[in-house]
């Protein structure tokens, strides 16, 4: 696939630790890569010359961190821009972020969940469609992992997902690990928390590992390798979605190498190979 195009098949997170030996090669089973913009844009130097020579050869995603799409301070435009113009430069055609919300006076540097009320709903979608019109495409919003749930709620969140998605007509970036860890830490069931999800509308998908703390909660960690339940919850959001939505494996503590990881995107073609063309609507 060239560089400029959607995002296809398997994928991996771009990162500093793993440039050398992507250098050597980069596995077949790898079609594209995944960069948090922040970490990235108006980069110079060495950095910029690495992530052009590889995004000249390679699709690339954009996946933001500190957008803050629920958040009450006013939406921060000059980091979309900029984020507008770093997309142009590599190619980029895929822009995600978190349902959450990470600042306040100054970042928090953590994802905080969203209020799930009818007038914090309508404050998001509100944002997420300047975003989209700031960016001039439509965004995917992830499903956020936490670990206490704002009291007051007014819906259930699979419904609160749904609705922000059709109202602001974005696109889904489900995240199966997200799933799986608030589904221990909070007791439900996985499937029927994916099956009430907007499936049709899923232009991306993240998995990933997680840290099990000695009293059971589940920490979103991503640096571990990603465990049985996490890939079955995959093939059965497979099932669904069918196997050409991409889907990119997350590691950013405890990286292992590159050939560890490779086993785990292979493990992630398997799963696409097995799934049935995609059934969704075009977005």
């Amino acid at each position: 696939m060239q560089a400029g195009r959607p995002p296809r098949d398997a994928g991996l997170g771009f990162r500093r630790e793993l440039i050398g030996e992507l250098q050597a090669g980069v596995p077949e089973c790898i079609s594209f890569f995944e960069v948090a913009p922040e970490n990235w844009a108006g980069m110079g130097g060495r950095s910029a010359r690495e992530l052009r020579a590889f995004s000249e050869r390679h699709p690339f995603v954009c996946h933001g961190l500190s957008l803050s799409l629920g958040g009450i301070a006013p939406l921060d435009t000059a980091l979309l821009r900029r984020i507008r113009q770093f997309m142009g430069e590599h190619g980029m055609t895929l822009y995600t972020e978190h349902l959450s919300w990470c600042a306040d006076d100054s970042q928090l540097y953590d994802l905080l969940p969203i209020p799930l009320s009818e007038k914090a709903l309508k404050w998001t979608v509100d944002r997420i469609s300047q975003a989209q019109d700031i960016l001039g495409l439509r965004i995917g919003i992830e499903n956020a992992s936490y670990y206490a749930a704002p009291p007051g709620a007014e819906m259930a969140e699979s419904e609160f997902i749904t609705r922000i998605v059709h109202d602001a007509d974005c696109l889904l970036h489900l995240d199966v690990n997200n799933i799986h860890v608030n589904s221990r830490n909070f007791g439900f069931d996985a499937v029927e928390f994916l099956d009430a999800l907007p499936l049709d509308r899923t232009c991306y998908v993240h998995v990933a590992g997680h840290w099990v703390e000695a009293d059971g909660l589940c920490i979103d960690t991503h640096g571990a390798d990603v465990i049985d339940p996490v890939w079955q919850l995959l093939t059965t959001a497979c099932e669904r979605i069918g196997g050409d939505v991409p889907i990119c494996l997350e590691r950013d503590f405890n990286i292992p190498d590159l050939q560890a990881l490779t086993a785990e995107v292979e493990q992630i073609v398997r799963i696409q190979a097995a799934a049935p063309s995609a059934r969704r609507k075009a977005a």
